[in-house]
């Protein structure tokens, strides 16, 4: 579309619908972009060749912006698409709230059954799955505890996770509790684990769970 400068914008941000954190937005003639990618000073060739491919090549509405500082990619907002955002938004954080009361299940019956020390060690393998994963909000001690006791339907704080995270909980969950337990009967009777949720919500996680990699281990 357009290779603007600064003073022919204005720029914005507005709060996630469901995140705690803001997005840039960019406004030229009445229509608002979101900000795509942004590129060093130095960098100038290489966003205007990622900003022709984008409109080239792909038909994307996009702006490429020049500052002294950088430069940057700004893709046009549309109705429809922040109405599908929103929507995904939703589903993730009813996705990791299931998750969250499967992980919280399985850690109570480990520390019911096999005591405070087997606990212990299973938050540390859990802390190392997160690291490894690179899961947001899950890289300490501390943070790992608190997963472990919030109540995900009702905080505020549920982590930003995205899909593949979940993959990862699942599976890396599954092999954990069969380690600790010697068997796979805790991944048994999963929506009882969910009976806190609304049935709306319940059936949402079955049915992306049968649909999922790790819908075969948990039943």
């Amino acid at each position: 579309m357009f290779i603007l400068k600064r003073q022919q914008v204005e720029i914005s941000s507005i709060q996630h619908p469901k995140h705690d954190r803001q997005i840039p937005i960019l406004t030229y003639q009445g229509q608002r972009f979101r900000l795509i990618k942004a590129f060093g000073a130095s960098q100038g060739e290489e966003a205007k060749a990622f900003w022709r491919d984008l409109t080239d090549n792909r038909g994307k509405a996009c702006v490429l912006l020049e500052e002294p500082e950088r430069y940057s990619i700004w893709g046009k907002i549309r109705l429809e698409s922040q109405a599908n955002e929103a929507t995904t938004s939703t589903k993730i954080t009813v996705l990791t709230q299931a998750c969250l009361l499967l992980l919280q299940t399985v850690f109570i019956d480990l520390e019911e059954f096999l005591g405070a020390r087997q606990a212990g060690l299973f938050q540390k393998d859990l802390l190392e799955v997160f690291r490894q994963g690179h899961f947001p909000q899950a890289d300490s001690p501390k943070a790992v505890n608190h997963l472990l006791t919030i109540n995900p339907l009702t905080s505020l704080q549920v982590p930003l996770w995205e899909e593949h995270h979940l993959i990862t909980l699942l599976q890396e969950l599954h092999r954990l509790g069969k380690e600790y337990f010697g068997n796979t009967h805790f991944a048994e009777g999963v929506r009882g684990t969910l009976q806190d949720m609304p049935d709306a919500e319940q059936t949402q996680f079955l049915d992306w769970l049968k649909q999922s990699l790790v819908g075969k281990l948990w039943g």
